[in-house]
């Protein structure tokens, strides 16, 4: 009987002293579903919409491209290791920081085949339905790093947000949504990279039927005139990507200036670098739909 208690507690010993193996989990990614071994613990990340949303979580990557362009991810995300660009991976880089997982999403995406050997690598690309999909993100990195229930509380602020700018967008008009890049002048309409501003709020779109192309609809300053929104909601490519900010000066225009949009002080300047560069990340929507709010409400 002595013997068979000793035996228990060696047992119950040895039980205790093997870590627990983390269950597998299977996420949704932007190529489908994938399943992890576990819960990561070191993570290198190409895409900024990822980090946005990774951090929003309290997950803090550890790599992540050389340039980050959007100042609010703040200073654990820029001191991490530096292991690419956003379109390039610096494979030495990456192999000698040894992740359990590689994030790759919009301009990394085609990266995937060359980091694989290296490490398990997910595709979290946003694609046009902008808001749906970055919820699905932000459910699948709560799943993936054990903070389902930070997820859920995102989730349901980012759906209270929603609501209100929906709201705020009742009988305001229609809206053009512009992009400008220098002097050249792109317009996006409902299924494009920036037409959730239309398709999540409610806002009519000024004109139907522009292409959904990620470069937009190349436009003139007679386009503006002769679609004449009440809204004109502008996004500054150079600004984004940390160039001299040029979009009023472009925008500085008679046939512009004529446009109910302007007669109206209905031009509104989106903070450029968070819809461009990290759109779809967490804190860059709730920027973003707290901008449009703000106009909205004027």
């Amino acid at each position: 009987m002595l013997r068979l208690a000793r035996l228990a507690a060696v047992a119950s010993a040895i039980a205790f002293a093997v870590p627990a193996v983390a269950a597998a989990v299977e996420i949704e990614t932007a190529k489908g579903p994938v399943t992890l071994a576990g819960t990561p613990e070191k993570v290198a990340v190409f895409d900024i919409a990822a980090i946005d949303t990774l951090l929003a979580l309290g997950i803090v990557p550890a790599g992540v491209p050389d340039k980050l362009y959007v100042p609010y991810l703040g200073e654990d995300a820029a001191k991490a290791p530096k292991v690419g660009t956003l379109f390039e991976p610096n494979l030495e880089a990456v192999a000698g920081l040894a992740p359990d997982l590689i994030v790759i999403g919009g301009r990394s995406s085609t990266q995937g085949d060359a980091l694989a050997p290296i490490a398990p690598v997910i595709d979290m690309t946003i694609g046009s339905d902008v808001v749906a999909e970055a919820k699905a993100r932000l459910t699948a990195y709560g799943k993936a790093f054990g903070r389902e229930a930070r997820a859920a509380e995102l989730t349901a602020a980012l759906d209270a947000e929603l609501t209100a700018v929906a709201r705020a967008a009742e009988g305001q008009g229609t809206a053009l949504v512009l992009l400008t890049n220098g002097t050249k002048l792109s317009a996006y309409g409902a299924g494009s990279r920036f037409g959730w501003i239309h398709s999540a709020l409610g806002l009519p779109q000024a004109r139907e039927g522009l292409k959904t192309d990620t470069h937009g609809d190349a436009i003139s300053f007679e386009f503006i005139a002769e679609t004449n929104p009440d809204w004109i909601f502008v996004i500054d490519r150079g600004a984004a990507i940390g160039e001299a900010g040029s979009a009023a000066a472009t925008l500085d225009n008679p046939l512009v200036k004529g446009t109910r949009a302007a007669k109206a002080e209905q031009i509104v300047y989106l903070s450029p670098a968070p819809i461009y560069i990290a759109g779809g990340g967490y804190t860059s929507l709730m920027g973003t739909l707290a901008e449009l709010k703000a106009a909205l409400a004027k």
